[in-house]
């Protein structure tokens, strides 16, 4: 799918106290021995995070020695907001943004703010800020929860494209199948860029189930059936889910992906062992 060299990163999400903070801290020391590409902070619904997803990002950028790439959404903020932070991000050294609309705050049903889609950010960025960064957009391989139809939710992945994107991020997935057959789909639309497969881990059942009710990603029944199967036993479900991510990774790397991003929840180990057992670096 791509001759380019692969791109391998991770993705945290800003601590809410000084014990989280510590255990990022411990999280960013072991991975960043990996190399990756970049990471990634998140963004809180309604930019419910902010100031701790740019206090993240200038804790890496002035500790870690790899870049940072902060989670921007448009959803609840205005052009002049926007402008202000995305200044602040690009002098402090940031050159790779993750462009998203967002999800609403909890209980509201408009954004209040200047902008509705993840495209308008994108060409809100580009008109003010020309190419000085580099766009990251979402894909969604088994298409967004809120999109009315698998066609639309290609329209507006396409969009944003062509608004500006240089490279996409999908949401989590476990079937190989379903991002083939999307990648099938955009590159007959005309769509080049990198689009980058997200994995996730499994190492909480009861967490994965309700982010993946939330999100629109399928927890194929195999997967399922054998999370049960294990009731209480944490450390079983650990093993299992990173031996599933392990096994997606490598297939999906089989298959020609332009590289991997971990959806890391602050936790070192699974990703480690998979970048590890997988030799990642030497397959860039």
């Amino acid at each position: 799918m791509s001759n380019q060299e692969r791109v391998f990163s991770v993705e945290f999400f800003p601590p809410k106290d000084d014990a989280g903070a510590e255990r990022l801290a411990k999280a960013r020391k072991r991975l960043g021995a990996l190399k990756p590409e970049f990471y990634s902070v998140t963004f809180g619904a309604g930019g419910s995070t902010r100031d701790r997803t740019l206090e993240t990002v200038k804790d890496i950028i002035q500790n870690d020695g790899i870049p940072a790439a902060p989670h921007v959404s448009c959803i609840s903020s205005t052009k002049d907001e926007l402008r202000d932070l995305l200044s602040t991000y690009r002098d402090i050294g940031v050159d790779r943004i993750v462009a998203l609309r967002g999800d609403l705050p909890s209980g509201t049903k408009h954004s209040g703010g200047d902008f509705r889609y993840a495209s308008e950010l994108v060409e809100f960025v580009r008109a003010e800020f020309g190419d000085q960064f580099k766009l990251e957009v979402a894909a969604y391989p088994e298409f967004h929860p809120q999109a009315p139809s698998a066609e639309k939710d290609l329209e507006n992945f396409k969009t944003k494209v062509d608004a500006g994107a240089n490279t996409a991020i999908t949401q989590y997935f476990y079937n190989v199948d379903a991002y083939v057959a999307f990648m099938e789909r955009v590159e007959a639309m005309g769509i080049t860029i990198p689009i980058i497969p997200g994995i996730m881990p499994i190492t909480n059942y009861t967490q994965i189930m309700r982010f993946s009710e939330m999100c629109g990603a399928e927890i194929p029944r195999y997967i399922r059936k054998r999370m049960e199967a294990f009731g209480d036993d944490k450390d079983s479900i650990r093993k299992f889910g990173i031996e599933v991510a392990t096994r997606l990774t490598d297939e999906l790397l089989e298959k020609g992906a332009p590289g991997i991003h971990f959806y890391s929840m602050n936790q070192a180990g699974p990703t480690e062992q998979i970048w590890n057992d997988l030799d990642l670096n030497n397959r860039r």
